[in-house]
């Protein structure tokens, strides 16, 4: 099943019929918001909104553990986030669409991002941190719409809520070779690897950060509101043709098996909960 995460301005899913909105207690304390499950276009899909339903929750709040804990815990195997971003790259124009490939993790607060320790070690491989085949299923939808998608691209995830300086701008564009930046796809997509669920994030650019020298392109809420609807508009048209084409579901995909060989601690040596853990995130 498609789980949807859905970040600022998308608290809904529009064309839900809804079956169950599960209120989901987990051993890290409640989700974000309540996980709605329900079909679109024939297809099942569960929908999460990352910040809460009335945008409650700072990035440094939100509990990522929670949140994927709670999708894998109602059979969700793909995750498609949805997230606004700044661009670091002039040819990612705003209210243009990216897939990013790789991630960098700028963030220096404490947020929770393993569902490993306290008794059970894993060390899971995050070279390639996205699904390759869920990306490659949102570009061929994007063709057929006739949308403008970036891919291949990296994401510099910082911890917010301020906005960036200049210096921390062309640091990620420069040193870390960043083409997106943003504030809550890390932990998100790492946790999600840990879970064995495939992962993408559909971002939306709604600026150019403040790397340019021309003060009014610099990054602020007014600019990132008043750019973001139409945009927004266009990426749920593209989530809706995806999840109209079903089939979604290939367990041989490689993300799903991200903790065969990841585990070091013998089973023997687990107490209940650490296994009740393992065989969740094994499902």
């Amino acid at each position: 099943m498609l789980g949807i995460i859905g970040g600022t301005g998308i608290y809904q899913l529009d064309g839900l019929e809804v079956v169950e909105e599960h209120q989901i207690h987990t051993p890290y304390g409640p989700p974000s918001a309540p996980v709605i499950q329900g079909e679109l276009g024939g297809q099942p899909v569960c929908f999460l909104a990352r910040h809460g339903q009335g945008h409650q929750l700072l990035p440094s709040e939100v509990n990522y553990r929670a949140n994927i804990w709670a999708l894998k815990s109602v059979g969700v195997t793909r995750v498609l986030a949805v997230s606004a971003v700044g661009s670091l790259r002039e040819e990612i124009a705003p209210g243009q669409m990216s897939v990013p490939s790789q991630y960098f993790d700028f963030v220096k607060g404490n947020r929770e991002r393993s569902f490993f320790g306290d008794g059970l070690v894993a060390h899971v491989s995050t070279a390639e941190p996205t699904c390759a085949d869920l990306t490659a299923r949102l570009s061929q939808v994007a063709e057929t719409l006739d949308q403008p998608l970036h891919t291949g691209k990296t994401y510099g995830c910082v911890d917010g809520p301020r906005l960036g300086t200049r210096a921390e701008s062309h640091f990620l564009r420069g040193a870390a070779g960043c083409d997106l930046v943003g504030m809550t796809n890390v932990p998100e997509v790492f946790l999600a690897r840990e879970a064995q669920l495939c992962y993408c994030t559909l971002c939306i650019a709604t600026d150019y950060d403040c790397w340019l020298d021309d003060p009014s392109q610099h990054v602020s809420v007014e600019q990132v509101i008043s750019r973001y609807g139409a945009s927004l508009e266009r990426a749920k048209t593209l989530v809706h043709e995806l999840i109209s084409q079903g089939d979604l579901l290939h367990d041989s995909c490689d993300c799903r098996h991200s903790l065969d060989c990841a585990v070091l601690t013998p089973e023997a040596h687990l107490d209940d909960d650490k296994r009740a853990l393992l065989e969740l995130l094994k499902r």
